[in-house]
């Protein structure tokens, strides 16, 4: 199906309409704005009516016209199966593999069960050429989420997936994309992708693109596109009119380039929404619709997110057709392996103690010859960002600052200096606080603590990734009390092997900022009243915390009421 932007829908039907009756032909031109979304692609009469609507501007009326379009190929979803000793394993069996994974699996009444979890990548019977670069990035086990989610995008199942940060979740939809599309015909110059990705940051695009890349390298001719902002327009446009078989992509540009008719929806039969729960809080549900409505009717849709709040739940409903659930975990919880400390202290004083704090660290490495340990500090402003940065620099540590104010070309730099060296501090805005995976990530510091829980959770989730230990230090304020006493309930559950449960999504984080305004519009009025005298009755023993003491006397010749021993 050719892609229609909405504000060129209108006058694309008057054009049709006015040719249809000014015209007989034997075969009547085709209104875009009536043609069904699920419209099948695999019979010919289907193929005829969208061969010629690709879209083009004109300069001379502002409307799409028509050009000729490659037949579209039928889409092939192969009839995947695992290795036979999986298929042997008894219900059981599975949900005892399941429980030592620690996943959670539902599927929609009347559906069929979902595929065993697999714990062996040979056991997936996955293309030989993706297995030799499995090997090759010594990929040994697959993770809670690739074993349960992976066996279910083989199947050509529908997925909605849900697992904290740093669990795999990349490869567990990559791998399988990648065999889908092995499985297509191939791409030719012209055709749009086989599988498009989006994502909400571009950093997040890149680092799945490089996982795209890694699990394809041994494959001849297979070929991936980036399409985020901030970076040359036309290098992308060349990249995708040549032909790709993988989009990754930021809604906002890739729905650019289809206006300007530099890609399709036509063949695209693998879909995945990465970070949907972040998509979403960007604004960017109006972009996801319009791809998911213009999409064919045959194809696979994946969505992952760290947070389940009831927008995903709906967004699942809508573009998912009896999707597979697969929980890994407790879902949005503080991890379990990062030790948290909150330390109250004055705005004005923040930077002086975070400076003290770094130095400090910085000493104790250098006396037991060890490197820096890897450090992110988050602020709440851009130009806060900077500031925080350049104090660090100029106390001799290596610091780099993160944040949408910085051109794409300086926020690729920045990372990659922090991932590779020679900057171990990595002073970010929440522009980092989902997606970015550097691996080692030692210690997060929140200079300014977020607003709501669930980009605290967010934030602390850099660290302490993929089974291993981190800290996590917060600076706060009486602005934040609302905040703490959440965090020191959740650190006090995690401590007690209770399961840390709280509302995800927009609508749970506006009604906790209202909650904290309520607090401390409260807070406000209280400090207003006026003191009163009342009648208290203290216990003898208690008496010393209201009255000085016999033993104290007025200090001769003082101006002031000091009192002294």
């Amino acid at each position: 199906m050719s892609y229609v932007p909405p504000h060129l829908r209108k006058s694309i039907a008057a054009t049709t309409t006015t040719t249809t009756t000014t015209t007989t032909t034997t075969a009547t031109p085709t209104n875009l704005e009536n043609i069904p979304t699920n419209h099948k692609l695999n019979s010919k009469s289907n193929n005829n009516a969208f061969s010629n609507s690709t879209p083009r501007r004109s300069s001379a009326n502002n409307h799409i016209q028509p050009s000729r379009a490659l037949a579209v190929p039928n889409v092939v979803f192969p009839q995947w199966k695992p290795s036979e000793r999986v298929l042997r394993l008894k219900p059981e069996q599975i949900e005892e593999v399941r429980l030592r994974l620690n996943v959670d699996v539902t599927v929609t009444p009347d559906s069929p069960t979902a595929p065993a979890p697999i714990e062996s990548f040979t056991d997936m019977c996955l293309d030989s050429s993706i297995m030799k670069d499995i090997a090759i990035h010594e990929y040994t086990t697959p993770t809670s989420i690739q074993a349960q989610a992976m066996p279910v995008a083989l199947s050509g199942r529908d997925l909605l997936g849900c697992a904290e940060t740093g669990s795999g979740k990349t490869a567990a939809f990559t791998i399988p994309m990648i065999q889908h599309c092995i499985a297509q015909v191939p791409v030719r110059r012209g055709d749009g992708p086989l599988a498009l990705v989006l994502a909400p940051t571009r950093e997040l695009a890149q680092q799945i693109e490089k996982e795209v890349k890694a699990f394809s390298q041994s494959l001849e001719s297979f070929r991936t596109a980036i399409v985020v902002g901030g970076t040359n327009i036309a290098d992308q446009r060349s990249e995708l009119r040549t032909g790709v078989d993988i989009v990754v992509a930021t809604p906002g540009r890739f729905i650019d380039h289809l206006q300007q008719g530099n890609t399709s929806l036509t063949r695209i039969s693998y879909v995945v929404l990465d970070e949907a729960d972040r998509m979403l809080d960007m604004g960017f549900e109006p972009q996801i619709r319009e791809v998911m409505h213009n999409l064919p009717e045959k194809h696979q849709t994946l969505l992952f997110s760290a947070t389940m709040p009831v927008e995903i739940e709906a967004l699942a409903q809508e573009y998912l057709t009896n999707p597979v659930q697969v929980k890994v975990g407790k879902v949005s919880s503080p991890t379990e392996n990062v030790s948290q400390n909150l330390e109250k202290i004055s705005e004005s004083e923040k930077i002086d103690r975070l400076l003290s704090l770094l130095v400090e660290e910085a000493a104790l490495a250098e006396k037991l010859g060890h490197p820096f340990p890897l450090t992110i500090v988050f602020v709440e402003r851009k130009t806060r960002c900077d500031e925080v940065a350049e104090a660090l620099v100029a106390q001799g540590l290596n610091a780099v600052a993160l944040h949408g104010g910085r051109t794409q070309s300086e926020r690729e730099g920045a990372l990659r200096d922090f991932r590779h060296g020679p900057t171990n501090i990595l002073v970010a805005t929440d522009v980092a606080s989902r997606g970015l995976d550097v691996t080692g990530v030692a210690h997060v510091v929140n200079l300014d603590l977020p607003k709501t829980m669930e980009d605290y959770v967010h934030r602390i989730g850099r660290t302490g990734r993929a089974g291993s230990t981190g800290r996590a230090t917060s600076f706060y304020t009486d602005r934040d009390m609302f905040l703490v006493s959440q965090i020191r309930k959740a650190i006090a559950d995690v401590q007690s092997g209770n399961t840390v449960a709280f509302a995800t999504g927009k609508v749970a984080r506006r009604k906790e900022r209202e909650a904290a305004l309520a607090q401390k519009e409260a807070r406000m009025a209280q400090s207003k009243l006026p003191a009163t005298a009342t009648s208290i009755n203290v216990e003898d023993k208690y008496k010393y915390m209201i009255a000085p003491p016999m033993n104290m006397v007025k200090k001769e010749g003082s101006a002031d009421d000091a009192w002294d021993d």
